[in-house]
């Protein structure tokens, strides 16, 4: 029998440490939006070289040398600009650094399992756990040769790692690429080149507590004017004192807007970032400010009305309300996105999803939702799945790290806590027992439903068996192997038991379970008591 990996208890996941809204920026005159390019192509200028010179530092950067930077900065826009953009170089610098890290454990990997597989004789079958060797020598001759690359990549990569060396494509490297295939994505040259510069722009700055609606630098009043202090060789085109420009757009934030109402007219920090969406010919602002985490919620308290179970896949969310006790209740909901689109309609579909998913939520009275804590980061490598594209994709298209993301910051408004259970064998486990129970003649129960029904049992402390073995004292043949019944209200409990291949026992021929619940079928002398005729004495 296969060991069973442990099950970690499931946790309460903690909610957002910020919050970030949009609004866009209408009704811009031309010179505002010149203005807008000017400042945000000068910026972006200063911030590719800042950029530079952070990774060229590497690993010996310091408070002396950020300081040095900063001051050179200073005299081409201003302090507060300065301390931006340095402080954005850095935070991509270490970004860049935990994604080389990443790679380099992903590269080890593989070469594990392509060394692992080299080693095996060709043609020999695998476990369920662990492929086995390659199928032809034609495939173990290609592997062999993709492993000295990887491992020649792999010194590379510690190489740089080790001497701090990161590679960073600013405006990001995707859309540099497109720059070599821009008939297949749709775009001119000129189309790509204001995307590109777009990307490249830099109109962000940081909050302040403390200083006036809580930003010096792109400052929004309570009833939405938007101004910007202007850098120092931009400052001709200011139209406001003190070198700022205001703009004719007026900014009213919807989602969340009493709470930005009450930091800036508090005078609490709050980061604004500006962005032109060149497809659409819009302009967007971003407002963003942290906020201090929510007092923790105990695990009885958060399931003391039930719990929604929800598993994940990759086209919709199967979900099932649970009560206290982890018995379903109702019928089990399904709630579908498109993943097919481009990243804001799949973001899009996501957030309609999760929005549908919390309504019910509440209109059932529930402030638990349990998910799977899934982490794919390691399961989606062609070593290890082989020629299993079409599972590869799978699993690489589901949106796990933003699903679980954009449910926690959307119930943290809602009340809604976000119980994280393990994933391992809710689906197996699952189908194996609660599938065909909760299947009636109206309802087919599909293996997602009853997964669904796994995880939220999990996350409540119950064991996903539907029977456990009550403690003999209480077992009516003493130390026996019976177990405990189902209750009165399970569907089929005086059913007959399902017919069982072979003998049971060995007084018991095969292909007799069929008839277990009919006393009357069976090879005796004398029918059953409650058939037997009523004798009266005399």
């Amino acid at each position: 029998m296969a060991e069973l990996r442990p099950i970690a208890p499931a946790f309460v996941v903690p909610g957002p440490s910020g919050v970030a809204v949009r609004d866009r920026l209408k009704h811009l005159t031309a010179a505002d939006e010149e203005v807008l390019r000017l400042v945000g192509a000068h910026l972006g200028a200063l911030a590719s070289r800042d950029l530079k010179t952070r990774c060229a530092d590497g690993l010996g950067h310091c408070a002396d040398t950020w300081a040095g930077r900063k001051r050179e900065l200073t005299v081409q826009s201003s302090s507060r600009w300065a301390g931006a953009i340095t402080k954005a170089s850095h935070d991509q610098w270490a970004l860049a650094r935990r994604g080389q890290a990443d790679h380099i454990r992903d590269l080890q990997a593989a070469i594990r399992a392509i060394t692992r597989r080299l080693s095996l004789p060709v043609g020999k079958k695998g476990t369920r756990k662990e492929p086995g060797g390659y199928r032809s020598a034609r495939e173990w001759f290609a592997k062999s040769r993709r492993l000295h690359l990887l491992q020649e990549r792999l010194q590379r990569r510690r190489a740089d790692h080790q001497a701090g060396r990161v590679r960073v494509v600013r405006g990001g490297k995707r859309l540099a690429r497109t720059r070599h295939h821009l008939e297949a994505a749709g775009l001119t040259e000129a189309g790509w080149r204001q995307r590109w510069e777009a990307e490249r722009w830099f109109l962000a700055a940081d909050g302040e507590s403390g200083k006036r609606y809580g930003n010096e630098t792109i400052r929004i009043t309570p009833d939405g004017q938007v101004s910007i202090r202007l850098p120092a060789p931009l400052a001709h085109h200011a139209n406001a004192p003190h070198g700022r420009y205001v703009l004719a757009a007026r900014v009213v934030f919807a989602h969340r807007g009493v709470e930005w109402r009450d930091r800036i007219e508090a005078d609490r920090a709050v980061a604004y970032c500006i962005h032109l969406d060149v497809q659409r010919g819009r302009w967007y602002i971003t407002a963003s400010w942290q906020i201090p985490p929510a007092p923790a919620v105990s695990m009885s308290a958060a399931l003391a009305h039930g719990v929604i179970g929800v598993d994940t896949n990759a086209d919709h969310l199967a979900a099932w309300r649970l009560d206290a006790h982890g018995n379903p209740i109702g019928n089990p909901r399904r709630f579908t996105y498109d993943l097919s689109g481009d990243a804001e309609y799949r973001d899009a579909q996501i957030r309609h999803a999760l929005t549908r998913l919390l309504h019910w939520a509440r209109a059932c009275g529930v402030n638990a939702i349990a998910i799977e804590d899934l982490d794919f980061a390691t399961e989606k490598t062609r070593e290890k799945h082989g020629r299993r594209k079409r599972f590869r994709r799978l699993i690489s298209g589901m949106p796990i790290g933003r699903l679980r993301a954009r449910l926690t910051s959307m119930a943290d408004q809602s009340g809604i806590v976000i119980i994280a259970a393990d994933p391992a064998y809710t689906s197996k486990w699952g189908a194996q027992h609660w599938q065909q129970p909760l299947t009636t003649t109206k309802r087919t129960t599909t293996r997602h439903e009853a997964a669904a029904v796994a995880i939220g049992r999990r996350a409540q402390g119950h064991p996903i068996r539907r029977r456990t073995a009550p403690p003999p004292a209480h077992q009516s043949d003493g130390q026996g192997h019976r177990t405990v019944q189902a209750g009165t209200e399970a569907r089929g409990r005086e059913g007959l038991r399902p017919r069982i291949p072979g003998p049971r026992t060995r007084s018991v021929p095969p292909g007799r379970g069929e008839n277990a619940g009919d006393q009357n079928a069976q090879h005796r002398s004398e029918r059953s008591a409650e058939h037997m005729p009523l004798m009266l004495s005399p």
